[in-house]
């Protein structure tokens, strides 16, 4: 069933959640234990205690000291909605969804989608959506297998691993390159069963680059119904990744000086502007650790080093070479 959910142009109002009416008035109401996982974790307490409280709102204060991602925050936290929504309904005896909440994350490499994925399953545990809320990584080879009967079997073996929390995906599109005679299309129909079968206890979703998604879900036009959420984590900006620099420089003890500040400015502009997967943060974090190396080289040379060498980061320790 379609959910659709619509953004007052003021973002201090909550996003309006729209859902078909039943066909019939005499509609039997949506149980509790017809939730996903929630009549199983909340049954004998409806309301969410306090200290579950306080822990949903550490994970969504973490996510917003994520830099960037602003539609993806709003995603996350329209999610948190739509689900708190339900259960009240639900409490009160009103028809109620399925929370069904697999999701396609489309993005380049290094923009978020593994680390917003741990976030989501955290936050549906503490949420009672899911039992767990742990992550379960995987890509092709861990689920595609070498003869007939293999990839089921794999696919299985990882499902079972992530019942009560999330499968992650990655590269999922990379199933369905082989054709309709590839191992990978096993993987795509006892995943799709997993889906049906766990609905309660199992959060799917796939993870790849945005046009390469776009054409694994027309491949198999079953899918897209059944992953009612995208999310698009789009490149980051100069200034973004700037301060994801320093702030991975921060963590470490490191300090940028004025000049360096804006050595790493000129070089991430020149990669902005001749690498296309060059807006992330994995780049921004192998710059870092070179940097970090080749300010250890050049302090190794001298026979001692203040707190303050120690610390700072010069334009001479920043270089592309060999990155």
């Amino acid at each position: 069933m379609t959910i659709r959910i619509t953004f007052k142009p003021d973002q201090q109002h909550p996003p309006v959640i729209e859902s078909p009416l039943p066909r019939e008035t005499g509609q039997n109401i949506t149980s509790a234990s017809e939730l996903v996982g929630i009549g199983r974790a909340r049954k004998n307490n409806p309301s969410i205690p306090e200290k579950e409280k306080d822990r949903v709102a550490e994970i969504l204060a973490e996510l917003e000291a994520f830099i960037g991602l602003m539609t993806v925050k709003r995603l996350i936290r329209e999610l948190q909605a739509y689900v708190e929504i339900q259960k009240r309904r639900t409490r009160e005896k009103l028809i109620a969804e399925p929370l069904v909440l697999h999701m396609i994350f489309r993005g380049n490499p290094g923009t978020g989608k593994t680390t917003v994925a741990r976030l989501v399953g955290r936050l549906l545990k503490e949420m009672g959506v899911l039992q767990k809320g742990h992550v379960i990584e995987c890509e092709r080879a861990d689920l595609v297998g070498e003869y007939i009967g293999h990839t089921a079997q794999k696919t299985r073996e990882q499902l079972k691993k992530a019942l009560g929390g999330v499968l992650f995906i990655d590269e999922a599109y990379s199933l369905a390159r082989g054709g309709e005679k590839d191992f990978g299309k096993e993987a795509i129909d006892a995943l799709v069963k997993a889906m049906e079968d766990n609905k309660d206890n199992l959060v799917l979703i796939l993870a790849g680059y945005h046009q390469e998604m776009g054409w694994f879900l027309q491949s198999n036009p079953g899918l897209r119904s059944r992953f009612p959420i995208h999310i698009d984590f789009p490149d980051y900006s100069l200034e973004e990744l700037l301060a994801i620099g320093n702030s991975m420089f921060k963590a470490r003890q490191y300090e940028l000086t004025p000049e360096g500040t804006e050595t790493l400015r000129i070089h991430l502009l020149s990669l902005l502007n001749t690498d296309p997967y060059a807006g992330n943060a994995r780049l921004v974090r192998n710059l870092v650790e070179k940097t970090v190396r080749k300010q250890a080289v050049r302090l190794f040379k001298k026979p001692s080093s203040s707190r303050e060498e120690l610390i700072q980061i010069l334009p001479v320790d920043i270089t592309l070479e060999d990155l």
